[in-house]
């Protein structure tokens, strides 16, 4: 398709007196990560519940697909998958029943749910029951089904929470590779890491409001400092100087570079979280 996966325009949303969302616009290209990054209660979900026509918006609108998110459409819906926080999986059936079943719902007669279980790491367990899955390997269930219908658009709420590092990275390489075949992601997480790792573009949003988006680069330029941090042998200990890369520093990097108790010198750049913190005034575990 041409233009944005996704395109959100001063979009809205309310529980009664509580305004969830709050006038918030951006667009997804087809093979784009979009990174939502912020605290617990900040909007991401509620966002995601709109754009897939979980939750009616108050105001504004959106389009996925092309299609309008408050229009029921089987067929946009055949093409989007999703990953939400909450296991809503059948603890009865085997890995492969449940992914074959939600196949079904797409009107998919033969899905490859041996394929996608192995890209998440469970195709050993393919006809064990989803019961006797651990947090971890439930929360892979979630992906995988988020992959069985080969969608267009991926909705993804927190997809590594609850995984260790291992199981995270090869969960973040698989994004990869749908953004790469041309899926536009939609990445939800308060992990400052993972949206450094996996987004082309991120959104702070806090309290319902889009504080700034544009790319890690970008945003740690504009509102970081880059520094540099040395380490100098002092006596039986060890002291660190910091220099601001920015400002005339260059004269006193190159004095501690020449001495002879030097013992590293490393670059430093602006975290996601400090440049959250410093928009914000909060962070993002808050």
């Amino acid at each position: 398709m041409t233009g944005p996966a996704i395109s959100v325009r001063d979009l809205r949303f309310s529980y009664g007196d509580l305004e969830a969302v709050k006038g918030i616009s951006f667009d997804v290209q087809p093979g784009e990560i979009l990174g939502f990054l912020g605290p617990n209660g900040a909007g991401k979900s509620t966002t995601i519940k709109v754009l897939t026509g979980q939750l009616k918006p108050s105001g504004g609108g959106a389009t996925v697909l092309g299609t309008d998110v408050g229009v029921d459409d089987p067929a946009m819906q055949a093409r989007i998958g999703v990953c939400f926080e909450e296991k809503n999986l059948y603890p009865n059936m085997s890995a492969t029943e449940n992914l074959e079943f939600f196949a079904s719902l797409y009107g998919i007669k033969d899905p490859d749910a041996l394929g996608v279980l192995r890209r998440v790491g469970l195709a050993d367990r393919a006809k064990d029951r989803v019961k006797t899955f651990s947090k971890g390997m439930r929360q892979r269930m979630m992906i995988s089904r988020a992959f069985i219908n080969s969608p267009d658009v991926l909705f993804l709420d927190e997809p590594t929470d609850g995984l260790d590092p291992v199981t995270s990275a090869a969960i973040r390489t698989t994004i990869e590779e749908e953004a790469a075949r041309g899926v536009a992601v939609l990445l939800t997480t308060h992990d400052m890491f993972e949206a450094d790792q996996l987004a082309d573009r991120i959104a702070f949003i806090n309290n319902g409001e889009i504080v700034a988006l544009d790319t890690a680069d970008n945003l740690k330029l504009t509102y970081g400092t880059r520094s540099v941090k040395v380490r100098l042998r002092e006596g039986d200990g060890v002291r660190e100087e910091v220099l601001p890369l920015d400002g005339a520093s260059s004269a006193r990097l190159a004095e501690l570079a020449a001495s002879p108790d030097l013992l590293t010198i490393h670059t430093e750049e602006a975290t996601l979280e400090q440049i959250f913190i410093q928009l914000t005034g909060r962070g993002l575990a808050g």
